[in-house]
């Protein structure tokens, strides 16, 4: 039984080297103040982007006046951290890999999404991009505290001002009145 319960132990802190850490993909470090790994730290930016602009760019197509205008400071913004994020790991400042594709989390949000319309797709995007900026706001606020990348850091601090910002206007998206279009 002992065995048993120190190779499951085992098992349990390996598998984070196949990915991301257990403390990150549980919450466990968010909940504790904990700063994320610089591998993890860039994956979840990585992917966040990427969501971030294909989740834009439907609701570009999709969403009401206000969500457009919001949907394309998004791709914007995201595609400018995006290249910022490509820049300093090519440039060899930050050794990290990045993702080719979206996680399976992210991808089923992103399927969700393009098979949803009207009120649907609206509450479903609304309620991704508030989760997503109060996600990435914990994840940069504790890289930039206590990340072992001074490059990274230093971004992760100038980036997160927009951040806050990109939340305050998600908050916002279905509290105006939309022209047009019902929710």
């Amino acid at each position: 039984m002992k065995r048993t319960i120190i190779a499951a132990a085992c098992v349990l802190l390996a598998s984070p080297a196949l990915g991301q850490s257990l403390g990150e993909k549980t919450g466990v470090n968010s909940a504790l103040g904990v700063a994320p790994t610089t591998a993890d730290f860039v994956k979840e930016i990585a992917v966040g982007d990427m969501f971030e602009i294909e989740s834009s760019k439907l609701a570009e197509q999709k969403g009401n006046a206000q969500e457009k205008t919001f949907a394309q400071q998004m791709v914007t913004d995201h595609t400018k951290t995006g290249s910022e994020l490509k820049v300093l790991v090519s440039d060899g400042k930050v050794q990290a890999t990045l993702p080719p594709a979206l996680d399976s989390s992210h991808q089923s949000k992103l399927d969700k999404l393009k098979n949803a319309s009207g009120k649907d797709f609206s509450s479903d995007y609304d309620s991704y991009q508030i989760s997503a900026h109060e996600d990435a706001i914990s994840l940069f606020d504790r890289y930039a505290k206590g990340g072992d990348n001074a490059a990274l850091k230093d971004w992760a601090d100038k980036t997160l001002p927009a951040l806050r910002h990109h939340l305050d206007m998600a908050k916002e998206l279905g509290r105006a009145p939309s022209v047009g279009q019902s929710k």
